[in-house]
């Protein structure tokens, strides 16, 4: 049962891949995901023309708003001319983040450069058809996310230490991890398959990392349970937008993995039923990093003017 459970799971998430590249209304994709992403209802999906740069192309999207963060956290400065292609959108928001500790600006920085470094891959693997840096807004993407949460009106991760840090990073960092695995089925080469896991591997290790630190925290006994909190109503938010497919953090764990009251994990984001990662369409990454409900929308939230490339409107 398990293994044909699986195989509709991936039937499915094609004709919703489909659906949402090709920016198709939600009458293509008839009922919403559970927090294991099973779906329970579509319909036939229309045809798509959709090509492994267009994936890769929205695969770099994502990566220029992820090096810009964690740049930008680390060091002050975002990606290089050159890194962000000519035309590059403008992008507001983000500084340095003063008061760590060396351990903590060696591990910011590590994780900067490796994000930096999948800009890079991507664009030399697209060549001259690699889109430039869209125009990426911060103060209005945290702001909004921030509202959406009932965190108030804003929030600033950049001014918040090492935990603010923490709480942009696990902003991206699992919506990332699910798109990765989301886009895996359209791909149609084989090296571009295995270059794309790759990278999603790196991620993983990225958001395993953040969302560990987050837990430990809140760990101990009395101690400070606001970053394990906001990260919890970011991961609510992006539930309701991105088509549920998000794992409670939590602290006191016992042995059997389970905490009273609870189920799942306090690290791993994945399925309760089957602990199989997340895949999420192009579309509800889409409704994420827009921060709307709506379909046909192209613009907003962390991206003012859009996305570059062919994946770019929300179902």
């Amino acid at each position: 049962m398990d293994t044909l459970q699986s195989v509709v799971r991936h039937a499915l998430s094609r004709r919703s891949f489909l659906a949402g590249a090709s920016g198709v209304a939600a009458a293509t994709l008839v009922a919403g995901c559970s927090n294991d992403g099973t779906m329970s209802m579509t319909t036939s999906p229309p045809t798509s023309s959709i090509t492994d740069t267009d994936i890769l192309n929205f695969a770099l999207n994502l990566e220029y708003l992820e090096a810009e963060f964690f740049l930008r956290a680390s060091t002050g400065s975002g990606l290089s001319a050159a890194d962000a292609g000519t035309g590059a959108g403008a992008v507001t928001g983000g500084t340095q983040i003063s008061g760590l500790t060396a351990a903590q600006s060696a591990y910011l920085n590590e994780i900067a450069q490796t994000e930096m470094t999948h800009v890079r891959f991507l664009r030399q693997q697209l060549g001259s058809a690699a889109v430039a840096r869209p125009a990426i807004d911060f103060t209005a993407g945290f702001n909004g996310a921030a509202s959406a949460a009932g965190l108030g009106s804003s929030y600033n991760p950049f001014a918040n230490g090492f935990n603010g840090w923490l709480i942009g990073a696990f902003t991206f960092e699992d919506v990332g991890v699910s798109a990765y695995t989301g886009a895996a089925p359209l791909i149609s080469s084989a090296t571009i398959l295995n270059a794309a896991a790759s990278i999603q591997a790196v991620e993983a290790y990225h958001a395993g990392a953040v969302r560990t630190n987050i837990v430990a925290l809140a760990a101990p006994a009395g101690a400070d349970q606001t970053t394990l909190n906001t990260a919890n109503a970011i991961s609510k938010v992006r539930a309701t937008l991105g088509g549920g497919m998000e794992t409670t953090l939590v602290t006191g764990l016992t042995a059997a993995g389970v905490v009273s009251g609870t189920s799942g994990s306090t690290i791993v984001a994945a399925s309760t039923s089957s602990s199989i990662g997340f895949a999420r369409t192009p579309s509800q990454v889409l409704h994420i990093v827009y921060e709307t409900a709506s379909a046909g929308v192209s613009q907003g939230g962390f991206f003012p003017s859009g996305l570059n490339g062919t994946i770019k409107t929300t179902a």
